[in-house]
């Protein structure tokens, strides 16, 4: 998918494509960790030529236009096996020349204008006969420049700062002429499209829906379903490069929900999984447990160990089968799981355009509450792969020129968090409720004035010698601090506990995201009664290998969570409710934390979860709230209807350019309104975007990436949001096929796919 932004093709915040998996916080063993990217590389020679690959995608390609608002992952796929790339990704995500389109392209002049000549290689054919040149890139131009708005483009971007495209001193050569100097100019014309295909709106729009009309790679657009739930891509015979292994590709539209089943049913090779299913392919292979012997007993007798080790292989394939059935557990023996990090990050954006985070202070105090490290251990566990940390907003850990530039805003610091708060004007103490009139109790040390009543006796109002308490206790203590009252309690306690009874219903719904119960141990032993069904009918469900009855388990498990995190705030207000949460001015520090539903967003959810507990730990209080996937973007983040909020961004090797949207200062527009970009967190300033500006026209490499690590500093220093992760990529893939898999990074190569030779 892909964000209508100014000036930028970044496919949308990924909040519920990172797993089909409703457990995958509870990762299990899944094979060896390659962070660089694991397709199981093999010589062309290794291959056996023919077959078909049957490749798992969440959707049918909606277009074959990359350059629309709405194309997807499998519009993705198919340009990467059907068009020319000019420049493709290696593992640490550098752009370097295809020789298959390119001899050379490189920055010719700057002096007056930057001037690229790409020279083409000779041999490079549309289907359709017709040799590349400048016209592909002219038309391809034109259409995204950003200047005729009939085209429903998502991208202009570098295309915008180009003044002319003409044909170089031969025909295979082409010269892009730039208005103001980019540095980004690797990124343009990839994929380059055939001139027929951008010549007018309609065609660009509409007619790149249903085909392609000319391809230049070595597959091609053989037939899309009518329902576009299966496309098929054909070797290309005019194809001239290395001929492809397989004779073709099937992109099949399998919702991540149902990926599981389909493995086991064989009907695909090649799927992103969610980590659990990860889990029961590694449990099918075997690989519940340690993957090799350890040292020591390597060392003192490796062919035993391998003995042993294959005994204790075989006897967790048994439990598997017995666990997951013993059809369903061969079948998904028949896969291996591959590996890296994925070029994408999960992030929590705090929203600075109202409310308590418009306070720097007290953004920067919720990211010195998080513990990142704990938060990405938990989300990487069991996969094998780095659970650092990232510390960058710009690049990602395992690409070039990563630095962790988190400083002190990416380490959790529980007494700088309270200090922020504090200065902030955030105080510790009880919420003062309604007076006995109905109307509100002052709060935060607001009294009336030199601790007199209503009828000017000292503290006295009247009625029975009440005061109006500001942080939940009486204005002047009738005995020293911490001495014990006539009931024997503490005076703080005592104050505090009244202060709970005194909260009004709106009140108490911005400290807790759920409806109180009667009391803490109804709502504990519910809990426990909850959770002690789900858990036995999740052992049934896992023996009957029934994923509808999994399905049922795993929510009624989720329902029994949500219960005993009932009854443990329940406890903590009851325990010490003058410290359980921050107020000011009358009002709670309570978070609205908005979070996707659905089995594709478990891995957010149970993140979310763990940091709203630890902004607990600081008096900052959260109301959770699921909402449907459909609606998370559009009805909540883009609107700016929350205060947190979890999602995915992808990578880019393009940062200066194509990051600028996410980090830039919002504007006013004409008429009143905010114009935000993809900057969700609204927060920005105009040195990040004096810097991101610098490093789009910089074309030294050096210089450029001096720039965006200063941009990237100060993007920590606003907090408005927080890198927690990159997320695993996790690719079941049926065992012999070679050249597929997890990339990261890494442009796949098409032609060189297939199976091995046995």
């Amino acid at each position: 998918m892909a964000a209508l932004a100014a000036g930028v093709l970044l496919p949308l915040p990924l909040a519920a494509c990172g797993s089909s998996d409703s457990q995958d916080a509870e990762a299990g063993n899944v094979g060896s960790a390659r962070a660089g990217g694991d397709v199981r590389a093999a010589a062309r020679q290794q291959i056996a030529s023919g077959g078909t690959l049957r490749w798992a995608v969440d959707a049918p390609p909606s277009t074959f236009n990359v350059f629309q608002p709405d194309s997807t992952e499998a519009t993705q796929r198919v340009a990467g096996a059907t068009l020319p790339s000019l420049f493709a990704l290696d593992k640490r995500g550098r752009p370097q020349a295809d020789p298959d389109f390119l001899r050379s392209a490189e920055v010719t002049d700057t002096d007056p204008r930057q001037t690229v000549v790409y020279k083409l290689n000779p041999k490079a054919r549309w289907s359709d006969g017709r040799r590349l040149g400048a016209a592909d890139f002219r038309a391809q131009w034109k259409a995204l420049r950003g200047k005729n708005h009939a085209y429903w483009t998502a991208r202009n971007a570098g295309y915008d700062r180009i003044r002319k495209i003409t044909k170089g001193d031969g025909d295979d050569e082409v010269k892009v002429v730039f208005n103001k100097p980019y540095a980004d100019w690797r990124s343009l014309f990839t994929p380059l499209y055939p001139k027929q295909a951008m010549r007018s709106p309609k065609v660009f729009n509409d007619g790149l829906r249903t085909s392609l009309p000319a391809a230049a790679g070595p597959f091609r657009v053989a037939k899309a379903g009518k329902d576009r739930s299966r496309t098929l891509l054909k070797r290309n015979p005019r194809w001239w490069g290395d001929r492809a292994k397989l004779d073709s590709i099937v992109l099949t539209a399998v919702p991540r929900d149902e990926r599981t089943a389909a493995l086991a049913k064989g009907k695909v090779d090649v799927a992103d999984i969610g980590a659990s299913t990860a889990e029961r392919i590694g449990a099918s292979n075997g690989l519940g447990g340690p993957q090799r012997p350890d040292a020591a007993e390597g060392a003192k007798n490796a062919a035993e160990a391998r003995k042993q080790e294959a005994k204790r292989r075989e006897a967790r394939k048994r439990k598997a089968r017995e666990r997951l059935g013993a059809a369903t557990a061969r079948a998904l023996g028949d896969y291996e799981v591959r590996r890296a990090l994925d070029p994408a990050y999960t992030q929590l954006t705090l929203n600075a355009s109202g409310g308590p985070l418009a306070d720097e202070r007290v953004r920067r105090a919720v990211a010195q509450a998080i513990d990142r490290d704990e938060l990405a251990e938990k989300a990487l566990a069991g996969t094998g792969l780095p659970d650092d940390p990232l510390g960058s907003h710009l690049r990602m850990a395992d690409q070039d020129g990563y630095r962790d530039n988190s400083g002190a805003f990416g380490s959790a610091d529980l007494d700088s968090a309270q200090s922020l708060l504090a200065d902030a004007g955030w105080k510790t103490g009880g919420l003062a409720g309604p007076k006995a009139d109905g109307s509100a109790g002052k709060a935060d040390g607001e009294q009336k004035k030199q601790g007199k009543g209503k009828d000017g006796k000292d503290g006295k109002d009247g009625k029975d010698g009440e005061q109006d308490r500001a942080d939940g206790g009486p204005a002047e203590p009738p005995a020293a601090a911490g001495s014990p009252d006539a009931g024997g309690r503490a005076p703080h306690r005592a104050a505090a506990e009244a202060s709970v009874v005194r909260l009004t219903a709106a009140q108490i719904a911005r400290v807790v995201d759920r409806p109180l119960g009667l009391a803490a141990s109804t709502t504990a032993q519910r809990g426990a009664v909850l959770a002690q069904a789900a858990h036995s009918s999740l052992a049934s469900a896992e023996q009957a290998g029934s994923e509808r009855k999994l399905s049922r388990a795993r929510a009624a498990l989720e329902t029994a969570e949500k219960v005993q995190a009932t009854a443990r705030e329940m406890r903590l207000l009851a325990g010490d409710p003058a410290s359980a949460v921050r107020s000011k001015d009358g009002k709670p520090l309570a978070l609205r934390f908005v979070l996707p539903s659905g089995k594709g967003s478990a891995q957010l959810r149970a993140t979310g979860k763990r940091i709203a507990r630890m902004l607990n730990e600081v008096g900052i209080r959260t109301q959770i709230k699921e909402v449907p996937g459909d609606s998370y973007f559009k009805d909540h983040i883009a609107s700016g209807d929350y205060d947190l909020a979890l999602f995915s961004w992808p990578a880019t090797a393009f940062p200066a350019t194509e990051a600028r949207p996410i980090f830039a200062k919002p504007r006013a527009a004409s008429d009143g309104s905010l114009l935000v970009e993809q900057n969700y967190a609204r927060v920005g300033t105009d040195r990040i975007d004096q810097l991101f500006e610098q490093a789009a026209a910089e074309l030294d490499d050096g210089r450029r990436q001096e720039l965006m690590e200063k941009a990237d500093r100060r993007i920590w220093a606003v907090a408005g949001s927080l890198p927690l992760y990159q997320r695993p990529q996790l690719v079941a893939v049926k065992r012999g096929l070679a050249n597929v898999g997890a990339s990261g990074f890494a442009s796949p190569a098409y032609e060189d796919m297939g199976r091995r030779k046995s």
